[in-house]
Order: C-alpha cells, then structure tokens, then sequence
C-alpha cells in the first residue's frame, strides 16, 4: 500500500476517529492498516458476505466513523461546524447527512451497509474527496445559509 496514502489528513482523520471507538485498548500498537483493514473489501470479503443481511454495531460505528472523519475536514476546509447525521434502519438501509449551519453540505442514500467498505484505501479516500468537494462547493455557493 502507498505510504502516501497513508499521510494524507483524512486517513489520519479515520485512524483517529477509530481510535476513538477503541474504548477498551484492543489496538494499541496496530498500524493504521491494521486499524482501516474493515474498511478494505476485497472481492473475496465480499463474496463471503452474505447478498442480504443486517448491520452489527460494529459495521455502524465504521460507517459513522467515515462520515465523522468527513465531518472534521469540512471543518477544517470552512471553519464552520459539521454536524454528521447517520441513520439507518436495522436492515442496513438509511442516509447520512452532514449539516453546517442550516445547510444540508453531504446528503448520501446508504444501502446494503452491512457490505459497506471500498476496494482500497485509496478507493476509501477518493470517495472522501468526493463527499468533500461537493460539500466544500455547497458551502461556497450558500454562506449565508452555512453560517446560520
């Protein structure tokens, strides 16, 4: 995997905010890719993975865990605070929001989040930076509504 990847704020975002879920120290002194490895996919995870089933608490925390990540960068982007909403129903079907203001800055469907995970950490970041520019534009083009 490419360190710089690795180096990047919102991969060091996400270890932070898995650290943070970390409540009883299980892991102390894993790398990062020890620590983001749910988060991988691989075509063989998926495979064993059942085509319908419903989310642990486990599989929550890591979605809304990527959404709070999201959050903080908006955050620091803007200087306005982002609030994440993740709501999702127990057979994995919902929507996460993340509102600065009175602005609605990321509105995203969430299937299937039993499943939910990228191909990479690269794939992970990209789809981050997505979320971030349009939130970021939104913002930009709705300050006033932002700043409420």
């Amino acid at each position: 995997m490419s360190d710089l990847v690795l180096e990047t704020d919102f991969i060091k975002e996400m270890v932070r905010q898995m650290r943070a879920l970390d409540t009883y120290g299980t892991q102390n002194g894993w790398s990062p890719e020890q620590i983001l490895d749910p988060f991988v996919l691989t075509k063989e995870r998926k495979s064993a993975m059942p085509i319908i089933g419903d989310p642990d608490e486990e599989i929550t925390s890591r979605v809304k865990a990527f959404y709070n990540a999201i959050a903080v960068l908006i955050e620091k982007e803007c200087g306005l605070m982002a609030v994440p909403f993740v709501h999702l129903t127990h057979e994995g079907f919902g929507r996460a929001l993340i509102i600065v203001g009175k602005l609605v800055a990321v509105d995203k469907t969430l299937r299937d989040v039993h499943r939910f995970g990228f191909d990479s950490l690269s794939k992970m970041k990209t789809e981050s930076d997505k979320l971030l520019s349009v939130a970021i534009e939104r913002i930009g083009q709705y300050p006033d509504v932002a700043g409420l």
